[in-house]
């Protein structure tokens, strides 16, 4: 039997180490490299080495979802799983937007995980109870209101500035970072204020939230 290949993100060792001996501790399922952040998962998501990619939402530097847009756009035929702590359905929106098939909550890892995992090779998605629900009544709410969910209107570098101002960093600290100046930074800063009309850190810290690029 030819085995699933698993790259597993959370910035949490400890998390990783208990989701890898579920993982592994399956015949038709293998883990074959671990990422501590979204940066490293989206390096590690080598199409020849990965079939499937399971991101936690929350991490540093880059998040789970943007991680989860990254490859998708890189290695197309890449699965996705999205891990939450957090029945969220902005996170759940996002992460579909972003290409992932499978949204699995922490609490219920040890009994979602390796169902979710087989769901998403064959292709099929997997939500938990809570993210159908969420997926029928926002359905329900656009078909009578006409609406659609507003893609996003930052570019990826604008978001990563967005989500490194509301993690606390100064313009010094994103400069070093991003390996980029601190006016670039401070201009960045300025076309986010804009496109988002907003005025100030608290602002962009709360969007941060919203969007699912930080913990609330």
């Amino acid at each position: 039997m030819n085995k699933t290949r698993i790259l597993l993100a959370d910035d949490h060792a400890l998390v990783r180490h208990g989701l890898r001996l579920i993982i592994d501790a399956e015949p038709d399922l293998m883990v074959v490299a671990e990422a501590a952040d979204g940066a490293e998962a989206v390096e590690a998501a080598s199409p020849d080495q990965v079939d499937l990619a399971i991101l936690d939402i929350a991490m540093p530097r880059m998040t789970g979802i943007q991680a989860a847009r990254e490859i998708s756009r890189r290695a197309p035929g890449i699965r996705i799983l999205m891990l939450s702590m957090y029945d969220n359905e902005q996170y759940f929106f996002e992460s579909l937007k972003a290409g992932a098939s499978g949204y699995v909550l922490k609490s219920v890892a040890d009994r979602d995980l390796l169902e979710a995992c087989r769901a998403a090779i064959r292709g099929e998605p997997f939500l938990y109870p809570g993210a159908i629900t969420a997926l029928i009544r926002d359905y329900l709410q656009r078909a009578r209101q006409g609406d659609r969910l507003p893609e996003s209107i930052l570019t990826p570098r604008e978001e990563e500035i967005v989500k490194l101002i509301a993690e606390g960093n100064s313009a010094k600290e994103i400069a070093q970072t991003l390996v980029i100046s601190v006016k670039t930074v401070d201009r960045h800063r300025a076309n986010i204020l804009q496109k988002l009309g907003m005025r100030d850190r608290l602002d962009l810290t709360r969007y941060a939230i919203r969007s699912g690029l930080v913990e609330p």
